[in-house]
């Protein structure tokens, strides 16, 4: 959110809808099928009509005249807020929530930026924006869209791989689980949209007339992904003590896409789960060393943060018979910083962060730390210990007594 303006906002943006401005009397939001307010925020977002992005003035009707009883408050602000986050819209959109003046009277202005690696899909659906409404897109939208992409310097996972070609991508893979997670059915069966056009629409390669795949493409769906991206891959050790001069019990390496790693990881942590007994008053229960869900997220989100770029360790998961420390290449990115990270979010590969959503690997963004402290608490372990550098990432999770 960002301060209130005090130039009347009719003056700054206008008085009718255009392809960049839009109105809505109300920021109620309905359900899935019927979210106005994400709708524009993702029509804004891939910027069709090449403004830069736009705006959303809500307690406006649509013909421009303002509305009473808009809610202003804080609470009301951070609701909409919240939008960015709830990974509805994937990849996760820019934008600010702010009160304003429109007219005399008192509005909510959402600005949206126009996206860096379009298109943006709101629960798996492309909407643009090319006149005074909103819309879904087309199949020659897309293709704009996509091959928009293609002249702006994008994040490196979105990148193409020179050397790589359509034959590395797991392509059944890509259609019976990757695509579903990502788009919506009624727009898969509506449109019949090309493979090419496919890939191309969600970032797993560039150009329609002669495909390449990016870095995106080969970690989620690629047969070999480090053969192309080396470090691409995780490894597991198990130690039968408490240092690293202890005996190996077990040593693997995933080198798998991001889709098969995690079934095979979910294996591999649980078989070396061991539970213990727990008295609560005259009740007695099994309960894990460590919650499964805990690994889990801090085992993908290592995945999803890690520096695919420029360094080749892989991300490393160390289990001790006291603790497990799970590391990755890469410190802090953009915004966040060694003493920031539990409260600040940002995205050194925003598509696999996106992907990795779609698919359910992560739950939410930004809330990765939240939900690994609370699992650990809900089941009796000491809180996780983080440290970070200029160039990695580590976290020890300490067994429950």
């Amino acid at each position: 959110m960002v301060s209130v303006t005090s130039q009347d906002l009719a003056d700054i943006l206008g008085t009718r809808e255009t392809p960049w401005l839009e109105f809505k009397s109300t920021a109620k939001r309905a359900g899935r099928r019927g979210d106005a307010i994400g709708n524009a925020v993702c029509a804004m977002a891939n910027d069709l009509a090449g403004h830069g992005g736009g705006d959303i003035l809500v307690g406006v009707d649509d013909r421009g005249k303002p509305v009473d009883g808009v809610d202003t408050s804080d609470q009301a602000l951070l609701a909409l807020t919240d939008l960015r986050d709830d990974g509805r819209i994937l990849d996760r959109p820019s934008f600010t929530v702010a009160e304003g003046i429109y007219q005399g009277k008192p509005v909510v202005r959402i600005r949206v930026e126009a996206s860096a690696a379009p298109p943006v899909r709101f629960e798996g659906v492309v909407w643009v924006r090319p006149g005074p409404t909103t819309r879904r897109a087309t199949r020659d939208d897309e293709r704009v869209l996509a091959e928009r992409r293609r002249f702006a310097d994008g994040p490196f996972d979105t990148s193409i791989v020179p050397g790589a070609s359509l034959g590395d991508l797991d392509l059944e893979l890509f259609r019976s689980s990757y695509l579903p997670s990502v788009v919506d059915p009624d727009v898969i069966e509506e449109n019949g949209r090309p493979l090419p056009q496919q890939l191309a629409s969600l970032h797993l390669a560039r150009s329609v007339d002669h495909p390449v795949p990016t870095v995106l493409g080969l970690l989620v769906v690629g047969f070999d992904p480090g053969s192309f991206v080396p470090g691409a891959y995780v490894q597991f050790i198990r130690y039968q003590g408490m240092g690293l001069d202890s005996p190996i019990a077990d040593d693997q390496e995933l080198r798998q896409n991001v889709v098969d790693t995690a079934a095979r990881l979910e294996a591999v942590l649980r078989g070396h789960l061991r539970t213990r007994l727990v008295e609560d008053g005259f009740r007695e229960e099994q309960r894990p060393e460590y919650p499964l869900e805990a690994l889990r997220e801090v085992c993908m989100n290592a995945v999803m943060h890690r520096n695919y770029e420029t360094s080749y360790a892989p991300t490393r998961i160390a289990w001790f018979d006291d603790r497990v420390e799970v590391t990755n290449p890469g410190g802090p990115y953009g915004q966040v910083r060694s003493d920031n990270f539990d409260r600040v979010n940002d995205y050194r590969n925003p598509s696999l962060a996106a992907a990795m959503k779609s698919l359910g690997y992560v739950n939410r963004f930004g809330r990765g730390i939240g939900r690994i402290r609370a699992a650990l608490e809900r089941n009796g372990n000491p809180p996780p210990e983080f440290q970070v550098d200029e160039s990695s990432w580590a976290v020890t999770l300490r067994k429950a007594p």
